[in-house]
């Protein structure tokens, strides 16, 4: 089976959050399991283009609308990724630095969508899946059914993965005068609530459409940000599958990124290595337990009720606790966490970054991971942290809900209801407790936890199964 996976994220090349992670793993999986699967990305202009070796594919001229231009398809020479990975360019469009965050951005993946599928109409063998992640790749199917140029395609089978529903592209209708000529009586499956909603329109169209743990499909039926009739009304094609994780580069035994390599042998000795280090940088004691967060600091992640619930912990816990935080994001948040390095020395230290190298070194390094956002799909960062032997304290949403049951359950993590200082707090009580009153189970847990598998072999096959269906 041969697979194309479009999107705008891919590891190592754009990354800014899971999706990219996804998309840098599933295809190489796939390939292991005896498919064929390759991915195209739009051409940033980032440092994997730069430092990589690059050959000229395709060169081809899509019309929008009265506009037309010229794209180019680069591969990557090495398949050093293991899977063929492709960038798409068009001048001036989408050669910039940045993935998103331009006013402009509407016009941008809608552009880049209409080239992927003029390029493939010009494959003489062409993809038995066409595989979409998210909005910004949402209108690929409705191209390749409903724009008279590519009806030829419309017998691809397409799958969408939704990696977060609370983004949906929405845009005028006035960028209709943008699409290749189509087929007007089919409006409706561009429309939501008289917008063109791309994610809206992907769910319509797709064959199939999950999402990327089974408890998010549960939750967006009630929650999607205006989508939740269209979701029950198309429930016959929605799944949910859990995401895996690259067992390859989260390996603690391997890991280029740190000093100090461990197994599940080895784990106490190991992750105390790591913790002095981390610890010595940023002014901690090492003999506290070191509770960690590592993401975006936005109000979905509940990053807001970091300040609060971290200086109640130190006060209420007499100060016998550490934190360290690791991210960037809405400049409120950042700011109040920064101005605490100095007021808290000694038991806390922030990082106001995205820094790869350093989130390796924390997950090696902590004890815990703080994870108590309000809306999770997945959520990655457990996994990683499950994989390293760093016990999760999780709110129970989405993907944290699937992957991280309670200790009080028969579980191996810490999980809590409502993202509110209180319960926060009152779950790193409880997380303060394992460390200093049972050391002997917190060390099995830590053994219990780096051998879970959640790597991407199972999802994979999950995936092919999907497309088979």
């Amino acid at each position: 089976m041969e697979i194309l996976h479009v999107a705008a994220e891919c590891y190592p090349y754009a990354k800014a959050g899971g999706l990219g992670d996804v998309v840098g793993a599933l295809p190489k999986y796939q390939n292991q399991l005896g498919h064929i699967a390759k991915v195209v990305l739009p051409m940033y202009r980032t440092k994997f283009l730069a430092e990589n070796k690059w050959e000229v594919v395709h060169k081809g001229n899509v019309q929008l609308g009265s506009w037309s231009t010229d794209y180019t398809v680069i591969k990557e020479a090495t398949n050093k990724l293991g899977f063929d990975f492709y960038a798409l360019d068009i001048n001036g469009l989408l050669d910039r630095e940045k993935i998103y965050g331009y006013d402009d951005d509407a016009q941008r993946f809608l552009a880049f969508q209409v080239a992927v599928v003029d390029w493939i109409n010009k494959w003489n063998d062409k993809p038995n899946v066409i595989h979409v992640h998210d909005y910004h790749a949402g209108l690929v199917p409705f191209i390749m059914q409903n724009c008279y140029p590519y009806k030829a395609l419309a017998g691809i089978k397409s799958v969408l993965t939704i990696h977060n529903a609370q983004y949906q592209g929405w845009m005028d209708w006035e960028m209709v005068k943008h699409f290749p000529a189509w087929d007007a009586f089919k409006w409706g499956s561009l429309d939501w609530n008289d917008m063109i909603n791309p994610l809206a329109a992907a769910i319509k169209c797709a064959w199939r459409v999950n999402t990327v743990s089974p408890s998010y499909m549960d939750e967006i039926k009630e929650n999607a940000n205006g989508l939740e009739q269209l979701f029950e009304y198309e429930k016959g094609k929605c799944s949910g599958i859990i995401n895996g994780i690259d067992n390859v580069i989260w390996d603690p035994a391997t890991d280029n990124y740190l000093d100090h390599h461990y197994n599940v042998k080895t784990v106490a000795t190991g992750k105390q290595q790591n913790k002095l280090q981390l610890c010595t940088e940023f002014g901690l004691d090492v003999k506290k337990p070191l509770m960690v967060f590592i993401g975006r600091l936005v109000g979905e992640k509940a990053a807001d009720i970091l300040p609060e619930a971290i200086a109640e912990s130190i006060y209420q816990f007499q100060g016998n606790v550490n934190f360290l935080i690791l991210g960037s994001g809405e400049p409120e948040v950042e700011s109040k966490l920064a101005a605490m390095n100095s007021k808290y020395a000694g038991y806390y230290n922030s990082k106001i970054a995205y820094n790869e190298a350093l989130s390796h070194k924390m997950y090696a390094g902590a004890d815990f991971l703080l994870m108590p956002s309000r809306v999770e799909p997945c959520g990655l960062n457990q996994l990683y942290a499950l994989r390293y032997g760093t016990i999760p304290l999780v709110r129970k949403t989405g993907g944290l809900k699937d992957t991280v049951p309670d200790m009080g359950e028969g579980g191996y993590g810490f999980s809590f209801l409502n993202a509110t200082v209180n319960d926060l707090v009152h779950t790193i009580g409880r997380a303060i407790g394992l460390f200093y009153d049972q050391p002997k189970h917190f060390t099995m847990i830590r053994k219990q936890i780096m051998s879970l598998n959640f790597s991407w072999e199972s999802s994979a096959q999950k995936y092919i199964d999907l497309y088979n269906s």
